[in-house]
């Protein structure tokens, strides 16, 4: 009997470390969660692997110390200007401590479904709003920079699938219910011109990119497909008109029909479906009713850039937490968000 025990524990030791190596390193006892100069080295090393950079003028290791810690003075003649570690950064100007934003980054990249601003609150010991406003700007920091390369290519798939999420507000402007075409049905229940749609690109092992729209009408999700999948690609969606003349644009338009109960085909060229734009709106969904809770519409495009962050650097990919948390510290450079412009709507997740 002890030595079937003994099997048994070393069983599940072994199961523990196997799921260590996909889980990737969390520690939350390192230096640079806890002081804020440590946070600071930390994050210079991932800002400027090659030497400071003047966030004012470029020149590369002019800067000289100051007397402040963490602040610097260009040595170019025709700069001269001071800058800190996060000048020019999604944590510019932030009264809040850099081990505290480090520790926030961490956790909103390696938490699947994301992180509150009540929980933020609540371990950090700061304000609400301060909570807020910072996973707002880590959002910022996560999204996508510059030129973005079309998904998918040649012999690749590329999902396509709508879904809605969320009451439309009254007071949502231009984009209210009735501009939007909405009507209730009688007893109350909302049809889908009542809820905040959704357009999602998913490359079936690869990444996605989702977007926020008005209304995921044939002309806005016919733009959105062009604009964003290579045309040598193949096109899986469901059934929706939405996708039949686009299609004939793509290497293959395959689709399976909902209303027939059929969600996978097997063809000679492989499995057709769009099960991984399914399973990423599963998440998202979890995530934003578990976790989140309550989101306004003019902050729904946010969100997505949150999802789709971590669904492209998830473990599947190559990437654990630790890579995950500096990657998006790297996409702080350059993502000034002032508390103005979090509260501006907008209905594109790029």
């Amino acid at each position: 009997m002890p030595l079937l025990i003994l099997i048994r524990m070393l069983a599940v030791m072994l199961d523990l470390s196997s799921m260590a190596r996909y889980i990737g390193p969390m520690n939350l006892a390192a230096p640079h969660f806890r002081d804020d100069e440590a946070a600071r080295t930390y994050f210079e090393a991932i800002r400027w692997p090659d030497g400071r950079v003047c966030p004012h003028c470029g020149s590369i290791g002019s800067e000289y110390v100051t007397k402040r810690a963490g602040r610097y003075r260009c040595g170019a003649k025709e700069c001269r200007k001071d800058f800190s570690t996060t000048t020019g950064t999604a944590m510019e100007s932030s009264k809040v401590g850099l081990s505290k934003w480090l520790w926030t980054f961490y956790m909103m990249a390696s938490s699947k479904k994301g992180i509150s601003s009540q929980q933020v609150h609540r371990s950090l010991g700061v304000s609400k709003d301060a909570a807020w406003f910072m996973c707002h700007r880590v959002r910022e920091a996560m999204k996508a920079g510059g030129l973005v390369a079309p998904l998918g290519g040649p012999g690749k798939v590329v999902e396509v699938d709508e879904t809605y999420h969320g009451k439309i507000s009254e007071a949502s402007g231009q984009y209210s219910k009735r501009k939007r075409g909405s009507t209730t049905k009688r007893g109350g229940s909302r049809r889908i011109g009542d809820k905040r749609a959704i357009v999602t690109l998913v490359e079936r092992g690869g990444k996605s990119r989702s977007f926020h729209v008005a209304v995921a009408d044939l002309p806005t999700v016919q733009k959105i497909v062009r604009e964003n999948i290579a045309k040598e690609s193949r096109l899986h969606t469901d059934g929706s008109g939405l996708y039949t003349a686009v299609g004939r644009e793509y290497a293959e338009h395959a689709f399976v029909d909902h209303s027939k109960e059929e969600y996978v085909r097997y063809e000679p060229t492989g499995p057709v479906h769009n099960n991984s734009a399914e399973s990423y709106f599963s998440v998202f969904k979890r995530g934003m009713r578990g976790v989140y809770q309550h989101c306004k519409e003019a902050h729904l495009h946010r969100y997505l850039v949150e999802f789709d962050f971590r669904h492209n650097t998830r473990t599947r990919l190559g990437v654990d937490d630790k890579q995950r948390a500096d990657l998006a510290l790297a996409g702080a450079e350059g993502k000034r968000l002032t508390y103005r412009r979090t509260n501006e709507g907008g209905h594109v997740a790029r």
